[in-house]
């Protein structure tokens, strides 16, 4: 058998033509993308990425500044300027942690007090709040008692509270506890119950048919499927507990972040309630971040998105 080879005088180019097309997509990449993006597969890293990531919050900032500029020109100096707000920042956060006796001490005393009252009450509504929602979403009877009262005390403002704690417990500081306990209980009931109530009935039966008891339907079956709603729920009852707490402390004095604005309002000292509201974000925010992170510790990768 003879076998014949054709050269062909194309041979060459389609030779090229065919190293062309195997080669790899991060070769035809950079080839094709712009300068930038050659030195982002070389180096491996995304700069689109932190740019998009970055700017969007800078920019925030930026307007932010810029309107409040525009008021402070508005109000002919009554509210004041951003640099003037941060030269007297730069000034407390300096010594943050001085005392001169019982009313006059630095911010940062007065963000732990707040902190400490915010943990002591917004761990006594964990410690009843959750068992409570577990008891009212596992029970009928519970939950058609409890729901009515629920709903009836939810959405009485916080300062409603503040004065029956003031007579019942004869202290400001056990009152502003008080007032943090009742205002932050309800979302972790209702979370927690809520949750309870959605568990799939097919669990349900599979525990009644292996015939369960009750502290192993909770610790095996119901907690699990719940601990994703009774994180949702912490979350929001800290978020009401850190805003109850301001508004507890501007009535009831002492120390706290709150004593402290209405401290420096009586002052006239406008700079200074400008940098509390700033240290309030900061603070509200911190919590929320750490408890989304233990959120997405506890949960399914599902619930994580």
């Amino acid at each position: 058998m003879v076998s014949a080879v054709f050269h062909s005088p194309l041979g060459s180019a389609a030779e090229d033509v065919a190293a062309t097309q195997v080669q790899t997509p991060a070769a035809v990449q950079a080839v094709q993308a712009p300068a930038s993006a050659r030195f982002d597969a070389q180096t491996g890293f995304d700069w689109n990425a932190l740019l998009l990531s970055v700017m969007p919050p800078v920019l925030g900032l930026l307007l932010l500044v810029l309107i409040w500029s525009m008021v402070s020109m508005a109000t002919a100096g009554g509210i004041p300027t951003p640099i003037d707000t941060l030269k007297q920042a730069i000034d407390i956060f300096s010594d943050p942690f001085y005392r001169k006796g019982p009313n006059d001490q630095g911010v940062g005393w007065n963000v732990l007090a707040s902190l400490q009252r915010v943990g002591l009450g917004f761990g006594l509504a964990a410690l009843v709040g959750i068992p409570a929602g577990f008891v009212i979403g596992r029970f009928e009877f519970m939950s058609r008692m409890f729901n009515p009262l629920i709903s009836l005390m939810r959405p009485v403002s916080p300062l409603a509270w503040l004065p029956i704690g003031l007579l019942v417990f004869k202290g400001a500081h056990p009152a502003a506890i008080w007032t943090i306990f009742i205002c932050s209980i309800w979302p972790m009931i209702i979370n927690t119950a809520v949750g309870v109530q959605r568990v799939p009935q097919d669990y349900m039966n599979v525990a009644r048919v292996l015939n369960l008891s009750e502290w192993k339907i909770v610790t095996k079956i119901l907690f699990p499927s719940v601990l994703p709603y009774m994180l949702t729920g912490v979350r929001l009852a800290v978020g009401t507990a850190w805003l109850v707490i301001v508004a507890a402390e501007m009535l009831t004095g002492g120390v706290g972040i709150g004593f402290w604005v209405w401290d420096e309002w009586n002052n006239l000292n406008v700079k200074n309630i400008i940098i509390a509201i700033f240290i309030i974000g900061i603070v509200g925010l911190m919590l929320e971040y750490a408890l989304i992170k233990i959120a997405t510790a506890f949960t399914y990768e599902e619930v994580k998105s």
